[in-house]
């Protein structure tokens, strides 16, 4: 490890010394004893719905290496087992174990976290829609992985993010409101002048809340700028009270006046079960930032299921080459030993795609912007069958 930030760069990944110490400790004894091919995959030990993310990374490091590879694609929300109770593996890697064991910290700490991520952000968008949300919470994490936060919260059905560095990874722009801070040092209204003059239309944000009453201050901002798009509520939790109540005071006051085209946003330490009653009371932007950000990582974990011609693998999993199969039409979802056909309601399909063949990629890298539409996709046929 070099430079003066405690992490590992992309050399350090790619070298494997991002990885777990027992792997490089038993390597020369694998390699002077192994030249066997295997086949490994990645399940989760958890029994839930996931939006599946991280891919990407896997195959870049991969890419060259003396592998193939398949997988479920990114944005793919799917339960970790299949209807029978079957670890769903979302991805199998067949070649030399040599080439692979080394990375397998790294692997795993791509899918784990992001999956994660994209995961919870996927819960808050279901909640949330149809308004939207935008990530916030690059801020509580460690700066060199601020990228895949946005990345994957962004996947899982932000509408924006605020880093930089997230924004030219999504293709989007990034999104960003005002600081309590300007605030402060110029003043109430020559920070919302000075935002409300430098901001796109449509994202017109302005902070109500540093000093004064929401209620009074949001008054105070509709007769000075009455095309401001949103107004901001950031209101610390010691002054909150509740929230959905000043919320819905807000709202009135501004609809009374005629302001009806100033819309409500709320940030500030959002849970996922406080979103119905703030939609509800007139919220229609939400700041999401560290229940996202610090999402629980999926417990994938990646185990050999094959030794040459042979099923083997340790207890507690399930041996053999497997193809994860789908039902089009009823979303049915079964893993079955490879090679084995089934039909639901007409032939099911694999969702496990080759990304790489003997170490050449072979599928097309997708944009932020397209796996987004697909996790999207999925988590509204989710919201439609609960609603059914």
């Amino acid at each position: 490890m070099k430079g003066k930030y405690f992490i590992a760069d992309q050399e350090d990944i790619d070298s494997k010394l991002a990885s777990d110490v027992y792997f490089s400790r038993t390597s020369q004894f694998i390699s002077e004893n192994d030249g066997k091919k295997v086949i490994a995959e990645i399940t989760a030990s958890s029994d839930e719905m996931i939006n599946f993310t991280g891919l990407e990374e896997m195959i870049r490091l991969l890419e060259g290496k003396k592998i193939s590879l398949r997988a479920i694609p990114e944005g793919t929300v799917i339960q970790t087992r299949d209807s029978a109770g079957i670890p769903i593996p979302f991805v199998t890697i067949e070649g030399i174990y040599e080439s692979i064991m080394e990375y397998e910290t790294s692997l795993l700490g791509f899918i784990c976290q992001s999956s994660g991520i994209s995961t919870q952000a996927m819960k808050f968008y279901m909640q949330i829609y149809p308004k939207e949300f935008v990530s916030f919470g690059i801020r509580r994490m460690h700066p060199a992985i601020s990228p895949m936060i946005d990345r994957a919260a962004f996947i899982g059905g932000a509408s924006g993010v605020s880093g930089i560095l997230g924004g030219e990874l999504t293709s989007t722009v990034p999104v960003g409101t005002m600081p309590h801070s300007i605030a402060i040092i110029m003043g109430e209204k020559k920070a919302w002048e000075y935002v409300y003059r430098n901001s796109p239309p449509g994202r017109r944000t302005l902070l109500i809340d540093t000093f004064g009453d929401e209620k009074t201050k949001a008054l105070e901002i509709a007769e000075m700028f009455p095309e401001t798009d949103y107004i901001r509520l950031d209101t610390h939790s010691s002054r909150r009270g509740n929230f959905p109540s000043i919320v819905r005071e807000v709202r009135w006051e501004l609809d009374l006046r005629g302001y009806r085209n100033i819309k409500i946003m709320v940030s500030g330490g959002l849970k996922l079960d406080q979103i119905a009653e703030l939609k509800t009371a007139g919220a229609e932007l939400f700041g999401v930032g560290t229940s996202i950000a610090s999402a629980k990582p999926v417990d994938f974990a990646m185990d050999i299921v094959k030794v040459g011609d042979i099923p083997i693998s340790k207890k507690g999993k399930y041996s053999g080459s497997k193809d994860v199969l789908k039902c089009p039409e009823c979303g049915n979802v079964r893993v079955l030993p490879i090679g084995v056909e089934l039909e639901c309601h007409g032939p099911m399909k694999s969702l496990l795609n080759e990304m790489i063949h003997d170490g050449k990629r072979t599928s097309k890298p997708e944009t932020a912007i397209e796996i987004r539409s697909r996790s999207v996709g999925n988590a509204l046929k989710n919201i439609q069958q609960n609603n059914n």
